[in-house]
């Protein structure tokens, strides 16, 4: 231990001596990127030669196990130039361009990084100066092979570094990384027995480093769903508190926040990873929009919290913002990354503005929306559009929405980086096919193809986050029910809804009028005041209010 202490102090001294000199700290030295605080702590030695290599190396080590990848990016290149043929930093590189939880591999973008070592393999491999080092480096070229598809790749991968976090157990990152390959090895479809062995790993590795922002991110992840979500609130409680200046640590507690219906915390959660990523946007001379996947979250936690008028302003702000940064940006790589997020989360803003207000013809709805390319955001965008058609009275505009989504359905094909979009596809089709025929006065119909549609959902694998189809047909199905005076079965309909999507609050409302229709006023009662308890910040015109307080009928 005194040894240890005896090192640091003395590269303290001597890092501390080289800045007050101003001596360049390596002859071939570019600039380096800001240095990025509040990241958490781990070990992870390499063969680096200089202190400062390997601290740029930890740094973007840590900046990939939060997922910051384009920001890892910039650092391991830092810290190749500071050290030519720095093995490590030219994996940790590559690394960059596989998304496991995502099921995105960028090959090529991998290769042409690799190539920095050598045209081959077992050229890259000659640089590596330990055999841990070729192992790390043997596992990724993998991913990278072109061998066989994606998911013969990710199984593969798994298995090596099975292998590396075996031969070397001592490495904590490799226990990591492990655990992240299982999770990829899913290829976006939640594997719930991989899934739990990788939560199982990384709660370990916890244990030994609470300060390791990748054992409390992907232990998050191996348990962010409603049946397991209860054993992952440690590293939630604790995650954004390891990695404050990463707006990926502070959304990712929100996982399990959302799986427990925990709406002020995946609130606070996300408005705070906004905050994080507008504060680097502004250091880098960066546009600030308020849309995209964090606030796509805070939207819908600001509606489930009964706070509408937050939740409406929220989207009008990303219109605004959207739109004001693509016409300030210039043509570039940049600007189409602009365009392609900002048509895909301007639509699915809108549309859980319009389903959980209710709001069948308000202002939502009459917001322009970009031209969209995303063919799952763009059926999102029509059932949305025939939905509130349908439930207006717009009978004409709900049945051709409804043939085009057929047509769209009909004509997907299968999406091995979304391999159930298709599945989505046919529930929001189904979905709104019920309700037309519902709005048509053909009850049996609809509370067919709706129940079909439910399902479906159930024979699916979890997927984490607001509901991909939108309006959740469980709850959709309890709608139907009630209206047709089968209050039972509602009732079991919006149980459903809440065991997929815990204390959702139009499932919870559906759920106390199923009961107080059947004459259960303790179980409706009981409900309502769960309601009110999540509405304790809610607009003080909400109108369900007075419903909940029971001054007024329910519907």
């Amino acid at each position: 231990m005194k040894s240890k202490i005896l090192r640091g102090m003395l590269l303290l001294a001597t890092l501390m001596w080289l800045a007050i000199l101003g001596l360049p700290l390596a002859a071939h030295e570019v600039k380096a990127p800001a240095p990025t605080a509040g990241l958490g702590t781990l070990e992870f030695p390499t063969s680096a030669k200089s202190a400062q290599a390997q601290q740029a190396f930890v740094r973007a080590a840590l900046l990939l196990h939060l997922f910051e990848y384009d920001d890892a990016a910039k650092v391991f290149q830092h810290a190749q130039s500071l050290e030519p043929d720095f093995v490590m930093a030219v994996w940790g590189e590559a690394m960059t361009h596989n998304h496991p939880l995502w099921n995105q591999l960028d090959e090529r973008a991998g290769r042409d990084v690799l190539a920095k070592l050598g045209k081959t393999p077992e050229e890259r491999a000659a640089k590596a100066k330990t055999t841990r080092e070729r192992d790390y480096l043997a596992a990724l070229e993998i991913l990278y092979s072109g061998v066989g598809n994606k998911q013969e790749r990710d199984l593969l991968y798994a298995a090596a570094m099975k292998e590396l976090a075996t031969n070397h157990p001592e490495d904590n990152q490799a226990q990591l990384f492990h655990a992240l390959a299982l999770l990829g090895r899913s290829e976006g479809v939640r594997n719930v027995p991989d899934y739990l062995r990788a939560a199982e790993i990384s709660r370990r590795i916890f244990e030994k480093n609470p300060q390791n922002p990748g054992a409390a991110h992907y232990w998050i992840h191996g348990m962010d769903d409603p049946e397991h979500a209860r054993g992952a609130i440690e590293p939630a409680r604790a995650l954004s508190k390891i990695a404050p200046d990463a707006g990926h640590a502070q959304h990712m507690t929100s996982h399990i926040f959302i799986a427990l219906g925990l709406w002020d915390d995946l609130v606070q959660a996300n408005e705070e990873a906004s905050r994080v990523v507008n504060e680097h946007a502004r250091e880098q001379g960066k546009p600030q929009v308020s849309c995209f996947h964090y606030n796509e979250w805070l939207e819908y936690g600001y509606y489930q919290q009964g706070r509408m008028k937050d939740a409406n302003a929220l989207l009008l702000r990303c219109k605004q913002e959207g739109e004001s940064a693509l016409a300030a940006s210039k043509p570039g790589k940049e600007r189409d990354r602009l365009v392609a997020r900002f048509e895909g989360s301007l639509p699915i803003m809108r549309a859980t503005a319009v389903i959980e207000s209710q709001d069948w013809n308000g202002p939502a709805l009459q917001l322009d929306m970009p031209a969209i390319k995303d063919e799952n955001v763009l059926a999102v965008d029509r059932f949305v559009t025939g939905f509130a058609a349908a439930q207006r009275g717009d009978l004409t505009l709900a049945r051709s929405v409804l043939a085009t989504l057929h047509d769209q359905v009909a004509a997907a094909k299968p999406d091995s980086e979304n391999p159930q979009a298709l599945d989505y596809l046919h529930i929001l089709h189904d979905d709104l096919a019920g309700l037309v025929a519902a709005k048509s006065g053909d009850m049996d119909t609809a509370i067919a193809l709706v129940r079909g549609a439910a399902s479906r959902l159930d024979t699916m694998a979890f997927d984490f986050g607001p509901p991909v189809m939108v309006k959740p047909p469980h709850e959709l199905l309890g709608e139907l029910l009630l209206a047709v005076d089968r209050p039972g079965e509602a009732a079991d309909a919006f149980t459903r809804s809440l065991q997929l999507a815990p204390l959702r609050s139009l499932s919870l409302l559906g759920l106390a009028r199923a009961h107080k229709a059947a004459g259960h006023d303790v179980a409706a009662g009981a409900s309502y005041r769960q309601l009110l308890a999540i509405w304790h910040q809610a607009d003080a015109d909400l109108a369900i209010l007075a419903e909940a307080h029971g001054k007024v009928p329910s519907p």
